[in-house]
């Protein structure tokens, strides 16, 4: 059985923002996502949810080069992939547990291999953590990249608490929203900047810590490219994005949750659906789309396999290239490599 630490009831005690209330994390005008307990009886009465097969498909691992310098992604499953870009490496939300839970035996059981076997990771920069929520932050998998990689971690305020706890001796540089990280060398052509964003979620370890510690996306910038890593978000008045658009240059790759979206009543307001991830999709002028949060732990009720068919539904009356949108399975190395390369499939 996995630890369960006995964690402070306040991970970060900052001062007071516009989005933290001493306690809290919140978002500006509008009401928290969070749910009751009797929306979750609500929802688990009345629900009736897709039955997913045991294993939903084969995975053929890729095998990632060491380093790269343009930019590739490649999924590893659920919200876990691999970004390289400019000669490095950063690695978000790992998950390559057997369940998104704090116990072994029970909780959300993964449904899909990983893309990549651990150790076929390349040497690792940085890693990005969203959030606290166990399909995003999996200190078991941290504590095994730390221990192999010693990689640094970036992850909003308070995540730094957790792990600190769990991990010991593990670097961690925790954030707020917009603030960003220098992974390169100044202003010069090497340079890569990883800024934390808002998004439109929530967070919780356990019972009495809701929104103790902050959430959020990640904008990164190089010479390679530009790639937003949504982290969980929901659609809700989409002003987040506008500002993401207005501070930032339109991203050459957008990673996107595109499902754990049903029922729409509970999940609005923390989760986005497919048409909602092209509306974020065109609001921040993204160049492609790769959509991820889907297929490998059964959190909702929608079947394994629809996201992406509602996601190819949803971009042909938005009147975009079918081509920009592309929901990945664990494995997937984007943009595809020749047939003749030594690290394709």
């Amino acid at each position: 059985m996995r630890k369960v630490f006995a964690l402070p009831k306040r991970y970060y005690n900052g001062p007071v923002s516009d989005h933290f209330d001493g306690t809290r994390f919140f978002h500006p005008g509008l009401p928290p996502a969070d749910k009751s307990l009797l929306d979750v009886l609500r929802w688990k009465r009345t629900s009736h949810p897709a039955r997913w097969p045991q294993k939903v498909s084969a995975v053929i691992p890729a095998h990632p080069e060491p380093r790269v310098d343009g930019l590739r992604i490649t999924h590893v499953g659920h919200s876990s992939y691999l970004v390289q870009v400019a000669g490095r490496n950063l690695l978000v939300d790992p998950v390559w547990s057997e369940r998104a839970s704090p116990l072994r035996w029970a909780g959300p059981q993964r449904h899909t291999a990983p893309g990549i076997l651990l150790g076929d990771l390349p040497p690792l920069d940085a890693v990005l953590v969203t959030h606290n929520h166990y399909d995003h932050m999996d200190v078991s998998t941290l504590a095994e990249l730390w221990k192999t990689h010693r990689a640094h971690v970036l992850t909003p305020l308070g995540n730094d608490t957790i792990l600190r706890k769990a991990i010991p001796g593990i670097v961690v540089e925790a954030g707020d929203w917009w603030d960003g990280s220098d992974l390169g060398d100044g202003l010069t052509a090497g340079k890569l900047r990883v800024t934390i964003v808002p998004a439109y979620h929530w967070s919780s370890r356990g019972l009495g810590d809701r929104r103790m510690a902050l959430w959020g996306g990640f904008v990164i910038e190089s010479a390679a490219g530009v790639v937003y890593c949504a982290g969980d978000t929901a659609w809700r008045d989409g002003a987040i994005f506008t500002e993401i658009a207005r501070r930032f240059p339109a991203p050459d790759v957008a990673v996107l949750p595109v499902g754990a979206y049903a029922p729409r009543w509970f999940m609005s307001t923390q989760h986005c659906n497919p048409d909602e991830a092209v509306q974020m999709a065109r609001v921040l002028g993204a160049k492609q789309v790769l959509g991820v949060h889907w297929g490998t732990f059964q959190l909702t009720d929608e079947p394994w396999d629809e996201p992406p068919r509602l996601l190819a539904e949803a971009v042909r009356p938005a009147e975009c290239d079918a081509a920009r949108f592309q929901a990945l399975v664990p494995g997937t190395v984007w943009p595809p490599l020749r047939d003749d390369s030594p690290y394709a499939h």
